[in-house]
């Protein structure tokens, strides 16, 4: 053992999960349900997507194995929820509680329609930090993006998350032309107000209807100068975080903004996603996954396979004697191996995935 500063640093024979383009993954998106309360036109149909059924969707004991690999043998240092809704998985706060048991940044991302009255008991879970995604401050235009009459009970839900001692409490805004791009500056305004940190996604090709366009975006430049106009802004330092954040020139606050289509970020990508029926993706647009539910299901692989406890922050992991961990191991090294270089929006070529947002997990 090392020692630095009167820390004791543990050795352990995690192995960093490289693909093919020398990008190290440390971030896992887990989806815990594909459906959702809400019916945004950018995401999904007016009547709904067919939900997974039950038997379909990981448990939560699944959930969290898949989780304690990354974490163990991989040295992931971040997990975030998503859906679908997460909020409305009735076993959330409970799987909450038992990732928070592992060394990383725990986050949820929720249309936080359900927050004001989960919020106190997800901080007492273990959960640190939220996004809520919220596109249009005003209420008829909430209704008819989101089909739902639900802004007071997502504003509501923001200032829960607030008082609970999430932090921070970014609200996540996707930007369509024609749509919302004329409440930027509102937005801006709303984020100083409440205290919270707005960031601008740009419109990316998900959503089930297909109608996206390249006309439909909104580029992150074009937000940042609507912004700098009546609010100062000082760019920050560039992080590992696909957004780059702005801070106010007045001290109140920042901003941030994603430009996943014109500023895509795909060489410093360092995310994995599952969904909640069990498949691995190595990027948001992959047209391939890997099934990780069949490995967790196989009979042969489950008998010969002792439950594992959960572990303490900083207890060492790495390598498994256990087979399941073992071909859980495998298969998401595999599929890190096998990741593009960048989703290609941009491209000729470009195939959208089969599944949409909600689908996948945002």
């Amino acid at each position: 053992m090392a020692t630095t500063a009167g820390t004791t640093a543990v050795e352990t024979d995690t192995a960093p999960l490289v693909d093919g383009f020398g990008r190290v993954h440390r971030d896992l998106r887990i989806s815990v349900t594909d459906r959702c309360n809400f019916r945004c036109t950018y995401c999904m149909p007016a009547d709904g997507l067919q939900w997974q059924p039950a038997e379909s969707v990981l448990t939560a004991a699944e959930l969290a194995r898949v989780a304690r690999r990354c974490v163990e043998r991989f040295g992931f240092t971040s997990i975030r929820l998503t859906g679908g809704e997460p909020t409305v998985r009735a076993d959330l706060v409970d799987l909450v509680e038992d990732l928070a048991r592992l060394p990383v940044d725990l986050s949820l991302t929720t249309n936080g329609s359900r927050l004001e009255r989960l919020a106190p008991r997800l901080v007492a879970a273990g959960l640190r930090r939220v996004n809520v995604s919220l596109d249009s401050l005003r209420p008829d235009r909430f209704a008819a993006t989101t089909r739902r009459d639900a802004l007071p009970d997502v504003v509501a839900g923001i200032r829960a998350a607030v008082s609970a001692g999430l932090d921070p409490v970014k609200v996540n805004v996707v930007l369509t032309r024609g749509v919302n791009d004329d409440e930027v500056v509102d937005f801006a305004r709303f984020g100083r107000d409440e205290g919270v940190v707005v960031r601008f996604i740009e419109f990316m090709p998900l959503d089930a209807d297909q109608r996206w366009t390249r006309s439909s975006v909104v580029p992150s430049a074009e937000v940042l100068e609507q912004i700098h106009r009546v609010f100062p802004l000082v760019a920050e330092e560039p992080g590992s975080s696909p957004a780059r954040l702005h801070r106010y020139a007045d001290g109140l606050g920042e901003v941030g903004v994603i430009g996943s289509v014109t500023e895509p970020f795909c060489s410093r990508c360092d995310r994995v996603r599952l969904t909640a029926d069990g498949q691995l993706r190595s990027c948001l647009f992959a047209t391939d996954e890997t099934d990780l539910r069949a490995i967790l299901r196989d009979p042969g692989l489950s008998l010969a396979s002792g439950e594992p406890g959960p572990r303490e922050p900083g207890q060492p992991g790495g390598q498994s004697a256990d087979p399941l961990d073992q071909a859980l191991d495998q298969a998401i090294e595999a599929t890190v191996a096998a990741k593009w270089a960048g989703h290609g929006i941009s491209a000729v070529h470009f195939t959208r995935p089969a599944r949409s947002m909600s689908q996948i997990g945002g």
